[in-house]
């Protein structure tokens, strides 16, 4: 574990008795079931956690307030959880201004996400797409992308037409480990880390790689390649719990970052591990600055 406290930009937490959770049940079915915040202090206790911040979970449309309230209410409990970010209509282009302007007046509020992986490949770069991303700086929200690595050439378009959005990829996008296949993609992110304003977030590496039978080598030359061209500067650490409890626990997962950054600087593991962190999504005064 490394010497000093972490924040986690990656956390799910669920309650099937009070929203609604259609697309969770439809996709994986054995993930449908509440992960609360107490099931999360047993699989994250023998971490030291300075921080956690909640990762919208797909939730029913109706519901997107509501689960910004709830985890604004599991917030008052535990006083970790510093952040939220949440589920948003991006794809209605300015007209999701008011679903924004609705977030922004919770400052646990810190980035939106709308999930493209199940969606076609081209839907984050379609037009009303852009348009509602442009809308997210004026309300100091940032933006998570979550994909399937075949979007990845889609991605890249959506994010040269958006250069003042500041972006998240999470899950290093997704690269088909388990197939031990790292082209197209490795050249896809060689593009992408290009671009100043995308931070990768390295996270949901396991659950990409064979459940029953990964080993931590498997993962070396992902690892490597998301280091090598972001660098320590703009990668962020995610536990990606309860999705990651598919092939890993939650200690498991952060000794495999662990022994990835052996021989990394302390100031590189503490940028990984908590100061980008707090600088993308705004933690240093609790609130937007």
């Amino acid at each position: 574990m490394p010497g000093f406290p972490i924040i986690d930009t990656h956390v799910h937490l669920t309650d099937i008795d009070r929203l609604g959770y259609e697309g969770l049940r439809a996709e994986a079915p054995a993930l449908y079931k509440s992960f609360d915040l107490q099931r999360f202090h047993e699989a994250s206790s023998a971490v030291d956690l300075e921080a956690f911040l909640f990762m919208e979970v797909c939730v029913d449309t109706p519901y997107r307030a509501r689960e910004a309230g709830w985890v604004t209410e599991l917030a008052a409990e535990d006083s970790r959880l510093q952040g939220m970010i949440v589920s948003a209509a991006i794809e209605s282009g300015t007209a999701v201004e008011s679903e924004l302007e609705a977030y922004a007046a919770n400052p646990l509020v810190k980035g939106v996400r709308r999930l493209l992986q199940s969606e076609a490949d081209d839907f984050g770069a379609r037009s009303g797409f852009i348009e509602g991303l442009r809308c997210l700086p004026k309300h100091q929200l940032s933006f998570d992308i979550c994909i399937a690595e075949r979007q990845l050439p889609a991605v890249i378009e959506m994010v040269r037409a958006c250069p003042d959005v500041s972006f998240m990829l999470d899950h290093v996008a997704k690269p088909r480990i388990k197939e031990g296949e790292i082209e197209p993609w490795r050249s896809h992110i060689v593009t992408l880390a290009e671009m100043p304003n995308v931070v990768c977030k390295v996270s949901g590496m396991v659950t990409e790689a064979d459940h029953e039978s990964w080993t931590r080598d498997d993962l070396r030359p992902y690892f490597d390649h998301i280091f090598e061209t972001f660098g320590f500067d703009r990668v962020a650490f995610g536990g990606d719990w309860f999705v990651s409890e598919l092939a890993t626990t939650y200690p498991e997962w952060i000794a495999t970052v662990d022994w990835a950054t052996e021989g990394c600087s302390d100031d590189e593991r503490r940028k990984l591990y908590c100061e980008n962190a707090r600088a993308f999504y705004r933690l240093e005064s609790g609130g937007r600055s």
